[in-house]
């Protein structure tokens, strides 16, 4: 699809000499074969609960995918429950109260999008009722409310899916095949950003002009919060608040946590997590921060994250190995090999003498003869890119779908989901106790 190398290309390449000495291939990714237009067999029946952004957006996806069917949709705002109909463009059953979806027999499996501080509620109401559950990302408010879910999960025998959609990307899966590859050599090092500049970066989301307590179910929202009057900016903005959300971790960083849990065949908690970071644009009564920073350790690595909503730089994971570096997007996955080639020294010798220095590079000459051209060339920096208009939520929400008809795990269950998110809660244990947040295993605990 695009076999030369653009100038956008070039620039986040870098016009590095690695970059400059390497041959450019590029090559566009095959759809994933985890769903297609196959539909024999019965249909998953599902129900969406939540339908804010991110409930609208997966609803959209699962749409696309011939194998499920949308029986339902529930939320406690009244335009949201419109929006739902819109959406499903049939006339289908709503309700603010999701005990209602539960007690239906004609649904298999729930779409859950609804603010961080709910998701235990219902997704121990719904393995319980015997429906399989996404869920989407974080997966939990604290630590104690994943493993409780991992455990509504694993008692009643449900399938569930987180829905940090990167995991299945087909970008993701190629730069998984590319780090298991030994392409990248030992890679003792990762590092991670997704960074915004504008208001609705930051969640500042224009409130409805019919937000009110007759069109909000506002004892819906507040339970398993603590007690507050009605408040709309709550209601729209919840990641801003921590009775609610888990502001730039949880909403940004797990998305770069399980990417790296993915790629690096990692299924576990980091052992450490420093944080640093404050509140410096957005003023309007939050109490996240607005720029964090924080440095993983592992038993084999270390990882790097950083969430920054006062410039605009994109998202993207990079890998840096003795052997190469991978970048990987969005939309694409780049391997850039690094120079290993054997050199002669050529900056401590020029405090030796003449002679010494003359003895030293014959010598290396000797010990390295010289060897074809074809030889010592750099390995091609490859580029891996997604279709135009590629979107990874309706690969993740087919993964589900899949697994709800075959009883085959997902590709991001309960487990992995949960290990993610511990480590968006230990950034913020850190961030705000100002020091290490360690995880202790045994206790399933994080302590200073």
């Amino acid at each position: 699809m695009k076999n030369l190398l653009t100038r956008r290309d070039f620039v986040r390449l870098g016009s590095t000499t690695a970059v400059a000495a390497a041959a450019l291939k590029t090559t566009l990714l095959e759809p994933s074969p985890a769903w297609s237009t196959e539909t024999s067999g019965d249909k998953v029946r599902y129900a969406s609960i939540g339908m804010g952004v991110r409930g609208c957006d997966v609803l959209k996806a699962a749409l696309l995918v011939p194998n499920g069917e949308c029986v339902a949709v529930c939320d406690l705002y009244d335009g949201r429950l419109r929006a739902g109909r819109e959406i499903v463009k049939t006339q289908i059953p709503e309700t603010k109260n999701y005990r209602e979806i539960l007690d239906r027999k004609d649904v298999d499996a729930v779409i859950i999008a609804v603010p961080d501080h709910l998701h235990r509620r219902i997704v121990e109401d719904a393995c319980a009722a015997g429906k399989d559950v996404y869920c989407e990302k974080p997966m939990s408010h604290n630590v104690e409310d994943g493993f409780a879910m991992v455990a509504a999960a694993q008692k009643n025998k449900r399938i569930m899916q987180v829905g940090s959609q990167r995991v299945s990307s087909i970008v993701c899966v190629k730069a998984r095949e590319i780090y298991q590859s030994g392409k990248l050599g030992d890679v003792c090092f990762m590092e991670g950003h997704s960074d915004r500049n504008s208001p609705s970066g930051a969640w500042v989301y224009p409130i409805p002009p019919d937000a009110s307590d007759k069109t909000i179910e506002w004892a819906g929202f507040i339970q398993d919060a603590p007690p507050h009057g009605f408040d709309a900016v709550r209601f729209f903005r919840w990641r801003c608040f921590q009775d609610y959300g888990e502001g730039l971790a949880g909403d940004l960083y797990v998305h770069l946590m399980s990417g790296i849990q993915f790629i690096a065949g990692v299924n576990a908690p980091p052992q450490t997590a420093l944080s640093t970071g404050g509140l410096y644009q957005f003023r309007d009564g939050r109490d996240f921060p607005d720029l964090i920073q924080t440095l993983y350790q592992y038993p084999k690595f270390q990882a790097y994250l950083r969430c920054n909503l006062n410039n605009e730089a994109g998202e993207n994971i990079t890998f840096r190995g003795t052997k190469g570096t991978m970048v990987v997007e969005y939309d694409r996955v780049t391997f850039t090999p690094q120079d290993t080639r054997p050199q002669p020294e050529g900056y401590s010798i020029n405090g030796w003498p003449t002679d010494l220095r003359t003895q030293y590079l014959a010598q290396w000459a000797a010990d390295h003869p010289p060897t074809p051209p074809l030889e010592t060339q750099l390995d091609e920096v490859e580029v891996f890119e997604a279709p135009r208009g590629y979107n990874d939520t309706v690969d993740h929400v087919a993964n589900f779908f899949n697994s709800v008809r075959t009883r085959k795990p997902p590709v991001e269950n309960e487990e992995f989901g949960n290990h993610a998110a511990l480590a968006c809660h230990m950034a913020n244990y850190s961030y705000f106790n100002r020091s290490v947040a360690v995880w202790d295993a045994g206790a399933q605990k994080i302590r200073s």
